[in-house]
């Protein structure tokens, strides 16, 4: 499969099925968020693997967005170790290493026959103060991670796109 393949592939699922994640396979899909491209290669992203039962409890009091996905990574970013832009106070890299970092971990996970679901609809401070986080590190999202029950499918609308010229511009 080629990468378009694969992209077009990829959906949100919101419906997963009981089967664990095998640790081979988890470790894969995290080896590829540690290749992913980070800002000066700083690499400030930290990820945390919630598998336990309580953990994921918790995590359903936070957000109606698991999907009873058996494993979620919550994915900050460490604000000592992120990038910051030396032209231009407070612009910094850490939401956009998560993102690149979570992208390739997403689209790994899509090619190992996994599915995911991206989520940032949850609030940043009650989640890291809820699994006590560091100071120090912002959470992005977090990212569901497991099986797709056999009655998962895609939103309806998911392979709507709009026109490359509504989105594109080339600046002349």
């Amino acid at each position: 499969m080629n990468f378009i393949e694969l992209a077009k592939k990829r959906y949100s699922v919101r419906s997963y099925s009981s089967r664990k994640v095998e640790k081979e396979i988890l470790n894969k899909i995290l080896e590829a968020g540690n290749i992913a491209p980070t800002a000066k290669n700083q690499q400030p992203q930290r990820i945390y693997v919630v598998e336990d039962t309580a953990m994921l409890a918790k995590l359903d009091t936070l957000t109606p967005c698991r999907y009873n996905a058996p494993t979620v990574l919550i994915f900050t970013y460490d604000t000592d170790d992120d990038w910051k832009n030396p032209n231009e106070a407070g612009i910094h890299s850490g939401i956009e290493d998560v993102s690149i970092v979570a992208t390739h971990i997403m689209l790994q996970a899509a090619e190992l026959g996994l599915g995911t679901t991206w989520c940032n609809m949850f609030g940043n401070t009650a989640l890291e103060e809820a699994f006590d986080l560091p100071a120090n590190e912002k959470s992005v999202l977090f990212m569901d991670l497991g099986y797709a029950a056999e009655d998962a499918e895609p939103s309806p609308g998911h392979t709507e796109k709009k026109p490359l010229a509504d989105t594109v511009r080339y600046l002349k």
